[in-house]
């Protein structure tokens, strides 16, 4: 399937304007996420209709807890990524063009190898994903699993046909979407949660091969075109866990908007730190702390099962307003996105 997103440099070598990569991709060669293809001087995306783990989530798991509350959501995602962190927990799939590249001998072989495993996916045209969550009732589609900008174009004639059918769209990304993407997302995104990884240029380099600016200036791009925003920081024992670096990161979100959801998630040792240590509960309760000394008014703690830092608390009383069960909701006290007890309006998109 031809891209959208890309410019033609000359000499048969294009500009994949996806992501903040901007990666210039010679004939035959694909950019860094390893799916969009020079093809004889057009971009190709190799898994267009190609989706993997297409399932029926809790919204919550996004995670999204302002967001559609205790509805279900239709996931989906591709191979490929535009990052390569170091611990990341769904390397089978987004890393996959990554490794085999790094197991081939040649660009050629790394190509056939990988259009030969896309071959083996069943086809699953946009129509027949908006048909599956209008079959399964779930009011909303979840662009996950891997990082949606690389399959964008996937992505979007999927979520033009949803919002005809008053379905709503979620992004689940790390955040490096180019400024051309975000001007074609702008109508069909609804709600985004981003990894805010860490608050350390050095961090983004060598841990996961990107940027940090570019995330930081997306958040604060989607907050302004309206798009309901949360975060979510997977908290990693020695590596961004400083209170320095927590505090950077609660001061940023509390600078954009302090009732922008945060989610504190618990690190699992996986992929390439399998040495590192699961993050204690001591850690995270260290981080809920900086976010609240920092002003947030809505942190949640997750990966780590039930407890009382899954709900969400009124900003102005303190009482709860949806109490949940991981990771299923459970029960929900607002009346038309208000404090039950005491009148207060709870950021999010309630109905």
């Amino acid at each position: 399937m031809k891209a959208k997103l890309f410019e033609r440099l000359g000499k048969k070598t294009v500009k994949c304007t996806a992501c903040s990569h901007y990666c210039k991709i010679p004939e035959g060669g694909t950019g860094i996420c390893g799916i969009r293809k020079n093809a004889k001087g057009e971009l190709h995306l190799l898994t267009y209709g190609k989706p993997l783990g297409l399932q029926v989530d809790p919204i919550e798991k996004k995670p999204l807890y302002h967001f559609l509350p205790g509805s279900e959501i239709l996931s989906f995602g591709t191979y490929g990524c535009n990052f390569a962190c170091d611990f990341c927990q769904n390397w089978p799939s987004s890393q996959a063009p990554r490794l085999i590249k790094q197991s081939s001998k040649s660009d050629e072989k790394t190509m056939s190898t990988i259009e030969k495993a896309l071959q083996e996916i069943e086809d699953v045209p946009p129509e027949d994903i908006v048909k599956a969550a209008k079959a399964k009732k779930a009011p909303s589609i979840a662009y996950t699993y891997n990082e949606p900008t690389v399959f964008f174009e996937y992505a979007l004639d999927v979520a033009r046909l949803a919002k005809k059918s008053r379905i709503r769209n979620v992004f689940v990304s790390n955040g490096f979407m180019s400024k051309e993407l975000m001007d074609k997302a702008e109508d069909f995104i609804d709600a985004i949660n981003i990894d805010l990884k860490s608050f350390s240029e050095d961090f983004y380099l060598k841990v996961c091969r990107g940027r940090l600016k570019p995330v930081l200036e997306n958040i604060k791009a989607f907050h302004e075109m309206g798009v309901w925003v949360e975060l979510t920081t997977l908290v990693i024992p020695g590596k961004n866990d400083s209170d320095e670096e927590l505090g950077k990161i609660a001061e940023f979100i509390a600078g954009v908007d302090r009732s922008m959801p945060w989610h504190i998630s618990a690190f699992h040792p996986d992929f390439r730190m399998a040495d590192v240590p699961a993050t204690s509960m001591d850690t995270l309760l260290r981080a809920f702390n900086i976010g609240a000394r920092a002003g947030l008014e809505h942190i949640y703690i997750g990966n780590v099962g039930g407890g009382d830092h899954q709900n969400t608390y009124c900003p102005k009383c303190e009482k709860i307003v949806i109490e949940r069960a991981y990771p299923v909701y459970a029960n929900s006290f607002l009346k038309d996105g208000r404090c039950h007890s005491c009148g207060e309006a709870i950021k999010g998109v309630w109905k």
